[in-house]
């Protein structure tokens, strides 16, 4: 028995680094990408690894690879005022989601996704707005809402099909049935 747990703890440590990882490089390789129309704008990929360890996890571990993905990612890119950004934005959109899930069981993790995705957006503007003092970049929200929707659609449809290309075997090892995480 004990064998099993440990085994099984060592798995989900295993997997949740993956998906760091797999995080990490998309947050890099996002930065790498500019986006003439939108300064700053990213398309939101790494959230993929977030989304997958929420599902698969819950809400610590999901939480965890979004600390970990942006303090390095912040850390590799040599942009600590991006750790501002994308920390809170990703805490609390991971949050969100997490709510939006448990209270509309019925609604599409598609339609969460995009909901997830404007949140961290919406966030993102919100701190920059405060740190600047000035609200005129509030302009950008109906952009940000806009490509939030796009990515969040993305992102919500990449996780979807994730979650069923995935063998039955590894949900019984996270926990989870395979019904209840897409």
């Amino acid at each position: 028995m004990e064998k099993n747990r440990t085994r099984s703890a060592g798995r989900k440590i295993a997997v949740l680094g993956i998906l760091t990882g797999l995080g990490l490089a998309a947050f890099l390789l996002e930065s790498l990408i500019p986006m003439p129309f939108l300064p700053g704008a990213k398309l939101g990929f790494a959230n993929i690894f977030s989304l997958l360890a929420l599902l698969l996890y819950g809400l610590p571990e999901a939480l965890a690879v979004v600390l970990v993905r942006t303090f390095l990612g912040s850390l590799f890119a040599g942009n600590l005022s991006m750790l501002l950004y994308s920390m809170t934005a990703g805490v609390l959109s991971t949050v969100i989601t997490r709510v939006l899930l448990f209270a509309l069981p019925h609604v599409s993790f598609l339609a969460i996704s995009v909901a997830g995705a404007i949140v961290h957006n919406m966030v993102q503007l919100f701190v920059y707005c405060g740190l600047t003092g000035t609200m005129l970049l509030l302009a950008y929200a109906p952009y940000l809402c806009l490509m939030g929707a796009g990515a969040g659609a993305v992102v919500g449809l990449v996780v979807i099909w994730t979650m069923k290309a995935l063998p039955a075997r590894f949900f019984a090892e996270s926990g989870k049935k395979k019904e209840e995480s897409a």
